[in-house]
């Protein structure tokens, strides 16, 4: 029987040499890349029948990767392997295409799982995120309450500490929240405005009046 071949892509070596002896029984591994560019490039050669690729990669990450994938292929299978355990990041990975979003704590128990289902045409979800998805729709609004634009007062404060010119840890530090909260906040209001940098995104904050001068 013909073993379906799949395409690693993280930059890690570390994690990629441990997922190689987790993958190589069952599957056949066409290569392994460390970006997100060499990803691309990669599958547009090999055709894998599926990739599993980290979300933070260097040249372009795993959104705009799986972007340009689905340009190329509507139905590629891309699982994210990820250290990203916020909701919104699944939620926004599945939005996007994704056959499957892996936490990798989780990778020994669920990766292969997910792989078959990509293989069959489904959607894999990893179990805690899935469990905490649905505590969250079952709460209702939260205390961090929808502003014009999408723009949360929770992001309003991110705006502007960002604009006093305070980095990731000290806004994390003033607001009680992690660091990897305020990027991945920083990372969607840079996405969804269309916008390139944080400076930007200052500017355009003081443009709506959300942040002083």
């Amino acid at each position: 029987m013909t073993r379906a071949r799949v395409l690693l892509a993280d930059d890690h070596r570390i994690v990629t040499e441990g997922l190689k002896s987790l993958l190589a029984p069952e599957f056949d591994l066409v290569d392994v890349v460390e970006d997100g560019q060499a990803l691309v490039e990669a599958a547009r050669i090999l055709r894998p029948d599926v990739i599993v690729a980290d979300i933070g990669m260097p040249r372009l990450n795993g959104f705009e990767a799986l972007a340009q994938l689905r340009q190329d292929n509507p139905q590629v299978r891309v699982i994210f392997l990820t250290m990203h355990q916020e909701p919104a990041y699944a939620r926004r990975a599945l939005e996007a295409g994704a056959a499957g979003f892996v936490l990798k704590h989780s990778a020994p128990a669920e990766l292969v799982r997910a792989i078959r289902a990509a293989l069959e045409g489904k959607t894999y979800l990893a179990p805690t995120l899935a469990a905490q998805a649905l505590r969250e729709a079952s709460r209702g609004p939260t205390a961090t309450v929808e502003l014009a634009g999408g723009m949360t007062e929770r992001r309003r404060e991110i705006l502007r500490l960002l604009a006093d010119g305070c980095s990731a840890k000290e806004i994390a530090r003033r607001l009680d929240i992690s660091p990897r909260t305020v990027e991945f906040h920083k990372y969607q209001m840079v996405e969804s405005l269309g916008l390139r940098s944080t400076a930007q995104l200052v500017r355009w904050a003081i443009k709506q009046g959300i942040v002083d001068l």
